[in-house]
């Protein structure tokens, strides 16, 4: 193998190889945004109109935009034409998060080509379920072209999402680190939610499951503004959380996730208060300015996240102990973020982000984060069983 040869190909790299007689003469669609490319950086909606001359028709965007050029949440996309190959592209986060009879009256198949971060409050996989509804209700059919989970397939972590905390950063029963690929989780969800959309995952070869991104040879393209690298997507199923407070997360900064604070932010007897008990981790003092968001051209006190080992790492129950030991050394400063949040106009967003009212109040009552881990495995274990059926690769390579 050529030593610039990506150890792992994508769904989109062996649709290229070997194009499916399947979708030869249906009209197709395309859920992409500019993550959704090749090893070698051509765009998919390029290699469908290559491989399918004339069969591409519509084209589907998430949030963030067609070209993840939205910054924040509740910043919508307009549809417009693909300069390039004349055809309409829809977005699916501006006056709808859900595709119209309409957008599909013109597809047959809707090809999907988007990188997943492994993350239950990630938006993207809520945006593919509308689809697999829409598209049952149709009687269209789905194509999944799989991509790797970068954050892995062997640690999940996290509660399970309860019913009453369901919206558009968590429509399922899941735990925040969930383990899947893009592939696996949309399966999961047609199955488990009898959607019975007539769905086609095709997978990756050379992914393995204790793969982070670091190990499959590909180039990182964010897949949203706010996960520039693989190591903001690495701290980004604890370090979210942040974003139902008034603690920056680090949006308007050159390391959202990674780095997280506030002017308040008394950084030393928080470290020396969580150092103890965070594995894996170096947690640095820095201040940053962020220059959009929270606390915009205001100087933040706060810590840059290390990872120095990442199968110690718990990015979700660091977090929640950071955030509790926030909590406790600024009763009078800290405060949760007020709706909205996510097109959620009353419910408490730190509540839809944790995916529990009752965690949050735990929390809120110094209850121990570890004793709090320790009350949410025997759902986590349900749900590692439910989900390995769905399982596409295995720990040494694809099944």
């Amino acid at each position: 193998m050529n030593k610039n040869t990506p150890r792992v190909k994508t769904g989109l790299d062996v649709l290229c190889d070997n194009p499916p007689e399947y979708l030869k003469g249906r009209r197709l669609g395309l859920l992409a945004n500019p993550a959704s490319i090749t090893s070698q950086f051509v765009h998919a909606k390029d290699v469908i109109a290559r491989l399918f001359p004339r069969q591409l028709c519509a084209i589907f965007s998430p949030q963030h935009g067609f070209f993840a050029e939205k910054q924040d949440n509740m910043i919508e996309s307009g549809h417009f034409r693909d300069p390039d190959l004349n055809i309409p592209i829809f977005s699916l986060y501006s006056e709808t998060r859900i595709p119209t009879a309409d957008m599909f009256d013109i597809i047959d198949t809707l090809v999907i080509d988007i990188q997943d971060v492994g993350t239950r409050v990630y938006t993207f996989i809520y945006t593919i379920s509308y689809c697999l509804e829409t598209a049952a209700g149709l009687g269209k059919s789905v194509v999944i072209l799989d991509r790797p989970n970068p954050v892995g397939g062997i640690q999940v972590e996290g509660n399970i999402l309860e019913t009453d905390c369901a919206s558009f950063v968590g429509r399922y029963s899941i735990p925040m680190r969930h383990g899947m690929t893009v592939g696996e989780i949309t399966a999961y969800i047609n199955t488990t939610q009898k959607i019975n959309c007539d769905l086609t995952v095709v997978p990756m070869q050379g992914w393995n499951r204790d793969m982070y991104w670091q190990d499959t040879g590909l180039v990182w393209i964010p897949p949203s503004p706010n996960l520039p690298t693989p190591v903001s997507a690495m701290v980004y199923p604890g370090q979210v959380i942040f974003e139902g407070t008034n603690l920056s997360e680090g949006r308007g900064t050159t390391l959202p996730f990674e780095q997280f604070g506030a002017p308040f932010m008394d950084i030393h007897t928080i470290k020396r208060c969580v150092q103890d008990r965070l594995k894996g981790v170096v947690l640095r003092p820095l201040c940053f300015q962020p220059t959009s968001g929270k606390w915009q051209n205001q100087t933040c006190k706060g810590v840059h996240i290390h990872i120095t080992n990442k199968d110690d790492y718990k990015p979700y129950l660091y977090s929640l102990i950071l955030l509790q030991e926030i909590m406790r050394a600024h009763p009078n400063e800290f405060t949760f973020k007020a709706p909205p949040y996510e097109y959620e106009f009353e419910r408490l967003p730190m509540d839809l982000i944790l995916g529990s009212r009752d965690l949050r109040k735990n929390l809120e009552n110094m209850n121990d984060p570890f004793e709090l881990e320790k009350a949410w495995q025997v759902s986590l274990h349900k749900f590692k069983q439910a989900s390995k059926t769905f399982y596409l690769y295995n720990g040494h390579g694809p099944t």
